[in-house]
């Protein structure tokens, strides 16, 4: 099943937006994310099937700019603001987790490249259009060997690549072979092989997270960044990063580690939106199990249930944005500093946690009926589950919390 099979005016949503990508404004492209998502809910279950979201939909996602919002301007993106690539991410997310999970962390490393590569890397790889699409992965993975020249061999299996299916690049880390030191990279489509090992897992069965495999890939040294680990590059100091240099733009002189986190907490908060969409629908249509047999929206302990989710999931929102204003606020000002850079986190984290007690309310008042296998709400609970376990995540979340009472208590 795929987009065109459950929308038979697809075709006129798209032929509705502007031909021109100059025309494009920030609230169009997340009106255009919002109007797609509900057209997302139906295929859910084909894309778990498939295991990442389909060419058609990727069509669509393309035709909407979803792959240049993060692109800069002087190579035809549209280098708009994160809090729009977010917002877009949210929308998805809200109709099918894995298909918003995919389309995130698919993009979102074009900030990645576009941040920390000199113009002459830049000008190179962006000369095959402003659609840019590199996985990525937070531990290091396989190794990298020096070879006589300075060029890097690279090989070796990075599993959790999630976005690879429509990628033209890999933006990544390894361990360097002969000192063990972090290296971080970006490698073409023709340098390595995706795996079909993806689909397996108890939710986000669909986000196209499959492993690659590099075997003695060569690729030049100016694509390497040896002794670099995204989510300890020190942009504390000044800020001064190549790419923020060559935009202009200070969010390209964010912090890597705070944009992660909030990457995640983004496509959470879509999750959590969608579950409140399923027992919205169910308190309309279903009725209580006992006299009076009313409809569930008229029942008022079920009105309490579903306004103890809703007020959750708005409130994650609003911290979400929150953050994002205030990283890109403390970005303009070239201010990062390791407390305001675990403040952020601690934020993300937090409105993470909102995300999941809102599922449990909504999974849990739903009915063990409308909890079978491939149900809406038993999937939505799947998928928030997996992601409440992805265990760099829990890692991360724990070390930040230390790192953000160590950093508060620096100068006392």
């Amino acid at each position: 099943m795929t987009i065109t099979d459950v929308a038979t005016d697809a075709s006129g949503l798209v032929d509705g937006w502007s031909p021109s990508y100059e025309d494009v404004t920030a609230e169009e492209v997340i009106a255009r994310a919002r109007a797609v998502a509900p057209l997302l809910r139906p295929l859910q279950a084909d894309t778990e099937a498939r295991t990442y979201y389909s060419a058609e939909t990727h069509e669509l996602f393309r035709r909407a700019g979803f792959y240049r919002i993060l692109t800069p301007r002087r190579y035809g993106g549209f280098e708009f603001s994160i809090d729009t690539f977010f917002k877009v991410a949210m929308a998805l997310g809200s109709g099918c987790a894995s298909s918003g999970w995919q389309y995130c962390l698919g993009h979102s490393h074009t900030l990645t490249f576009a941040t920390f590569w000199d113009k002459e890397v830049q000008d190179e790889i962006f000369s095959g259009g402003p659609d840019f699409l590199a996985p990525g992965t937070v531990k290091p993975q396989g190794q990298a060997t020096r070879l006589p020249n300075g060029d890097w061999e690279l090989s070796g299996v990075w599993n959790y690549c999630s976005g690879v299916p429509y990628s033209s690049w890999f933006v990544s880390h390894t361990l360097q072979a002969d000192s063990g030191e972090p290296m971080l990279f970006i490698a073409p489509r023709d340098r390595w092989t995706m795996l079909d090992d993806w689909g397996n897992q108890l939710g986000l069965k669909g986000t196209g997270s499959h492993s690659i495999r590099m075997d003695k890939a060569v690729i030049p040294a100016r694509y390497a960044k040896p002794g670099v680990h995204l989510f300890y590059v020190d942009v504390h100091a000044d800020g001064v990063t190549p790419g923020r240099a060559l935009h202009g733009n200070p969010q390209y002189g964010a912090s890597p580690y705070a944009y992660a986190l909030i990457e995640t907490a983004a496509i959470g908060v879509g999750m959590a939106q969608n579950a409140m969409t399923v027992f919205e629908e169910m308190m309309t249509t279903k009725t209580t199990v006992f006299a009076p047999f009313n409809r569930r929206v008229d029942d008022i302990d079920y009105q309490r249930w579903f306004g103890l989710g809703y007020g959750k999931v708005i409130t994650a929102e609003a911290v979400i944005i929150a953050a994002t204003e205030q990283m890109v606020e403390i970005a303009r000002q070239n201010a990062f500093t390791p407390e305001l850079d675990r403040r952020i986190v601690a934020m993300a984290c937090e409105a993470l946690d909102l995300c999941w007690d809102a599922v449990q309310i909504f999974f849990r008042y739903s009915g063990s009926g409308s909890i079978v296998n491939g149900t809406p709400m038993e999937r939505v609970w799947r998928d928030m589950s997996t992601l409440r376990a992805h265990s760099g995540l829990l890692y991360f979340v724990e070390i930040s919390k230390r790192e953000l009472t160590q950093a508060h208590f620096t100068n006392t």
